[in-house]
């Protein structure tokens, strides 16, 4: 069985109880905890279920906390899948969009998301779905618009006088209405 990782040496246990009173994050709170009966004289299984955990755990946190100090017993935000695009096929997508498309070169007369697609594909071989490119469009700082939809009989002249305030209602008053008793 090997011996312990040990500890930084920069800091001891009252240091880490007073980082911990301080801390915004429970979590962190509990590690440094437990990091600081570590510096007492504690040992890891007291550690360990001071901070709730398996040894194993309080080893990484261990190894976390002496490489980034208290910073590194935070919770990090996974990484998550790095993007399929690369800094020039974004670049190239941006000026493709800023151009806008040729109907005698693209074959349409506004992007959408699958055109991109299919222009992704035969630029540099990328297969993404529609989701993807429209996600890399909305971190490149594009938002989709579209045009607000119009009936094809709408009368240009008499929405403006709408808008002005030229259509006033006729209100009429109705006659009233008498109901003759039955004999």
């Amino acid at each position: 069985m090997g011996s312990a990782i040990g500890l930084r040496d920069d800091f001891d246990g009252s240091a880490l109880r007073r980082l911990a009173r301080l801390s915004k994050s429970a979590n962190q709170a509990r590690r440094l905890l437990a990091l600081a009966q570590i510096y007492d004289g504690g040992s890891r299984s007291e550690a360990a279920k001071t901070g709730g955990v398996t040894l194993q755990i309080v080893r990484d946190w261990v190894i976390r906390f002496n490489a980034r100090g208290p910073d590194g017993l935070l919770d990090g935000k996974a990484p998550g899948k790095s993007s399929i695009l690369n800094d020039a096929q974004r670049r190239a997508l941006m000026e493709i969009v800023e151009q806008g498309p040729i109907p005698a070169v693209h074959g349409v007369v506004r992007w959408r998301l699958i055109d991109l697609v299919q222009w992704l594909h035969e630029e540099f071989a990328v297969s993404l779905d529609v989701t993807t490119v429209g996600r890399e469009l909305r971190r490149l700082g594009y938002v989709k618009l579209t045009a607000r939809p119009r009936h094809h009989a709408q009368n240009a002249q008499v929405l403006e006088a709408f808008k002005k305030g030229a259509l006033q209602p006729s209100w009429q008053r109705s006659k009233p209405h008498f109901r003759r008793a039955r004999p």
